[in-house]
């Protein structure tokens, strides 16, 4: 905005007011602090709001010593927040694995042992039980309506006792981020709100104080880009590992990797992508009924959706199709074939 200047007579001397789009520049910096204040004001409310819930995770895993190749004890840490009154606790996956022992520092100083009710490294998900009553718990938001340009509030509790807070904006929405076990995380909400060394597994919260997302990983050379599992996929996952202690997927016992298509293939076979997955390996004894399919074929489309990665595969083979027969075309030796399968569960 451009400021300029308006005289003004005051007894008979000629005077000049700063103006900024014909306001007093005085006042529109009254109305930027204002606004400033009410920002600030959004932001440690949630805090406190918050703060309670969000939980500092103590670990002790055995590593193998990078010198003797001898398995050691090493120490690591990570947040997490509560989600329910009687002591369920989502962080990353990351942070736990492996871990022998687990421990849990709450807001008010109590430091109690945890026990790991299920992990998915598919998601960077893991759910901790520990054994305390009426604690502040918090509750998912609809990350669906979620928009850019929304406020998120990225809390952590690296040290134990202290709170680390971090704000910014949602920059972008359904992003995808490589696991640590090779398959792709859907739904990944990118945020400039830095992510500080142990705020993995926090909770990204809304100026409500609702979680949009669980904190799960930064690119220290894009100057704080950081990402988060969305609340809706973060949600299912957990209510899967706390019934279950695993995320069910349904598995067709291949192996298969991504291969370009000829434009002659695409033609004559009116395929809408130019690659496909090729099997280059059937399981004999795997648990999925899969005795149709061939070792060279080119899998194109799954259930009747079109399939141009092993990415695309993952997505489609969700936990409802275990058992259940599905069709699946491939081409073989360049033309499109019908074949039926029946996926196992992954182990």
């Amino acid at each position: 905005m451009s400021a300029c200047q308006k005289p003004a007579l005051v007894q008979g001397l000629c005077l000049f007011i700063i103006m900024e789009n014909d306001y007093p520049l005085q006042l529109v910096q009254h109305a930027d602090h204002q606004l400033l204040d009410a920002y600030s004001g959004t932001i440690t409310q949630v805090v406190h709001n918050v703060a309670d819930a969000v939980v500092h995770i103590e670990v002790i895993k055995s590593v193998a010593d990078p010198r003797t190749r001898q398995q050691r004890d090493a120490p690591g840490s990570g947040s997490g927040f509560i989600i329910s009154s009687d002591g369920f606790v989502v962080t990353n996956n990351h942070v736990i694995e492996q871990a022998k022992v687990i421990r849990v520092s709450l807001a008010d100083g109590r430091k109690v042992v945890a026990e790991l009710k299920g992990a998915d490294p598919s998601t960077d998900i893991a759910v901790l039980k520990i054994y305390e009553n009426n604690l502040k718990a918090l509750a998912f938001a609809d990350s669906s309506k979620l928009q850019p340009g929304q406020i998120a509030v990225a809390i952590g509790n690296p040290l134990g006792l202290q709170h680390t807070v971090t704000a910014g904006v949602v920059s972008a929405l359904g992003r995808s981020l490589r696991a640590s076990n090779g398959r792709l995380i859907d739904d990944v909400i990118q945020t400039d709100a830095s992510l500080n060394p142990g705020n993995s597994g926090g909770p990204l919260v809304n100026s409500s104080g609702q979680v949009i997302g669980v904190n799960t990983a930064m690119i220290p050379t894009a100057h704080g880009i950081c990402f988060a599992v969305s609340s809706n996929l973060a949600a299912y996952v957990a209510g899967r590992l706390i019934m279950n202690g695993r995320v069910k997927r349904a598995y067709l016992g291949i192996a298969g990797q991504l291969v370009n298509l000829t434009e002659r293939m695409i033609a004559a076979n009116k395929l809408q992508k130019a690659t496909g997955v090729y099997i280059f390996e059937i399981e004999a004894d795997s648990p999925a009924h899969n005795r149709q399919l061939q070792t060279g074929d080119i899998i194109v489309s799954l259930r009747e959706r079109s399939v141009g990665s092993v990415d695309d595969m993952h997505k489609l083979l969700s936990e409802e199709f275990i058992g259940q027969r599905i069709s699946i075309e491939v081409l073989r030796n360049g033309r499109k074939v019908n074949v039926e399968v029946i996926p196992g569960e992954m182990k």
